[in-house]
């Protein structure tokens, strides 16, 4: 594989995979709507090209497309766009259709609805109950019956360098400016949070392997934790002693009433009273070891503690 256009490549995973194929020695097209924030984080890469476009315009995505061996969809919207996703969606599957290129695709835990109890795999039904992890299957089904040669990766939530927009980011960006924190959800309760360096990496070797083709692969994290853990560890790292407040599911359904974003928030609170959990087992059986840094790790390398 020669090039490879990541789309969403100013997002969280975007931006960490976009690093991670140059560091394979990979050239990478860099598309993302917003030019400035493409430039700061990937000036220095001499194996990027900066891409501005619109994935709701087709004329940009087959101009950024067409001399690629591989799309990457790494792209999300607020959540009170979501309806717009399968639009999203079919531009990029008729688009892979066209070059006759291979299609990889990062997505959530969303589409498999509550959790069972176990760790999820991959050949577990998937029961969606809320509108979000509808649109999900709905995506998912998209890819897997377009006829393009794929492979779909589903993360748990992220966590790491850069990683703006996510629950651990609200806690770890207060204690970083010395701000009153919060901690969104039940901190007795351990839920699992990767690491983005690991998760790209990860991906990177799927995309790599032809086997990874025709299937979807679940990537977990180093493993489940609490939130007292993390704060625990938070503690010990930076010496924050404020109070972390705890967000509940009826805060954010107050909050809701006046913010659209928080309002949709809301539905996919069960994914912290409930935590889904995902077996790494088939990745680690068919593609090899998955990356694993700890968390201590991680979080010492977010608050940069040698």
């Amino acid at each position: 594989m020669k090039k490879v256009l990541v789309l969403g490549a100013s997002g969280n995973m975007g931006a960490a995979l976009v690093k991670e194929f140059c560091n394979r020695g990979i050239e990478v097209k860099a598309f993302a709507r917003n030019k400035e924030k493409l430039e700061r984080l990937f000036n220095n890469e001499e194996r990027v090209e900066i891409v501005q476009g619109d994935l709701f315009n087709q004329t940009d995505l087959l101009h950024a497309a067409q001399d690629v061996d591989l799309i990457v969809h790494s792209v999300n919207i607020p959540y009170q766009e979501w309806k717009k996703l399968p639009v999203l969606m079919d531009n990029v599957i008729q688009t892979v259709k066209k070059y006759n290129i291979k299609f990889a695709y990062v997505d959530n835990i969303y589409a498999y609805g509550r959790s069972v109890g176990k760790k999820m795999t991959e050949d577990m039904p998937k029961n969606p109950h809320t509108k979000k992890g509808k649109i999900r299957l709905q995506l998912e089904n998209m890819i897997k019956n377009s006829g393009i040669k794929y492979t779909i990766a589903h993360f748990p939530d992220f966590y790491g360098p850069n990683a703006a927009n996510t629950l651990l980011y609200t806690t770890i960006n207060a204690v970083i400016n010395n701000k009153k924190a919060m901690f969104i959800g039940n901190p007795k309760l351990a839920r699992e949070y990767i690491y983005l360096p690991d998760g790209a990496k990860a991906f990177v070797n799927l995309v790599l392997n032809e086997k990874a083709y025709g299937q979807e692969w679940n990537i977990p994290s180093y493993g489940p934790i609490t939130g007292e853990e993390i704060i625990q560890m938070i503690r010990e790292f930076t010496g924050y002693d404020k109070k972390i407040s705890i967000v509940t599911k009826r805060m954010v359904q107050m909050v809701g009433l006046f913010n659209p974003f928080m309002r949709e928030f809301s539905e996919m609170f069960y994914l912290i009273d409930e935590p889904v959990i995902l077996s790494g087992e088939k990745y680690e059986r068919e593609i090899g070891p998955l990356p694993k840094t700890s968390y201590y790790d991680g979080l010492r390398e977010i608050f940069q503690i040698k």
